[in-house]
């Protein structure tokens, strides 16, 4: 295999937590004046921080986004999470089979705060293939799209940029990947972003998490 190491996003791609996590989201901006679907929010917010889209919070609602909005936006939806969060279908699969074919250089690089993206891959059973290999971008100078979190995981398992894989869902994360000079494959269960995600940089479009372990075997 070409891939010295293989990195993975997290949110939809490891677990099924965008709509409990903007659900959440959609909640508490409807009762602070910014009115949407759910639909709409996870159009808008997908792949992005809610601290990094303050200035269009505050613009939408006409308040300030304080610390303790975001503390109780975080408290309401680890909350979610902690109840209903659900593995995407083929992804432990998947994991497996990244782990065996790089020798465990598998890292997991999410744009979320640490403790989210650990709480969530303990509460799907996954966290012990990324003990020590959990990257946040909370934690980095820049979250995607920018590549920090991407070259710090590589960088941690001694990879250059150009010898990972990067597997993605958004179009954000997957100019991180590109950026960081990966290969990145983005994982798509539904056709209609596929363009979008081609022309941010994504090597290939996949529909299954479950077709990774034989993605991998042909390169």
């Amino acid at each position: 295999m070409k891939f010295e190491a293989i990195l993975f996003d997290c949110d939809g791609v490891l677990v099924d937590s965008e709509p409990l996590t903007n659900q959440v989201l959609r909640d508490m901006l409807e009762a602070s004046g910014w009115s949407m679907t759910l639909a709409e929010c996870m159009a808008y917010f997908v792949g992005k921080t809610v601290r990094e889209e303050r200035a269009e919070i505050e613009a939408r609602t006409g308040q300030p986004l304080t610390q303790d909005w975001l503390n109780d936006f975080y408290q309401r939806r680890n909350q979610a999470l902690s109840d209903a969060l659900t593995v995407i279908p083929g992804a432990r699969a998947a994991v497996q089979a990244a782990h065996d074919a790089t020798r465990g250089r598998i890292a997991c690089a999410s744009g979320a705060d640490r403790f989210k993206v650990e709480m969530q891959l303990h509460k799907v059973d996954l966290l012990g293939f990324f003990v020590g290999r959990v990257f946040s971008g909370h934690e980095m100078p820049r979250s995607k799209p920018a590549p920090d979190v991407y070259l710090a995981a590589a960088g941690h398992l001694n990879v250059p940029g150009h010898q990972c894989l990067v597997i993605e869902d958004t179009t954000v994360g997957v100019k991180a990947g590109v950026a960081a000079g990966a290969t990145v494959w983005a994982y798509s269960p539904q056709a209609v972003g596929d363009a979008a995600l081609l022309l941010a940089g994504a090597s290939q479009v996949f529909r299954d998490m479950a077709d990774v372990p034989g993605l991998l075997t042909a390169v």
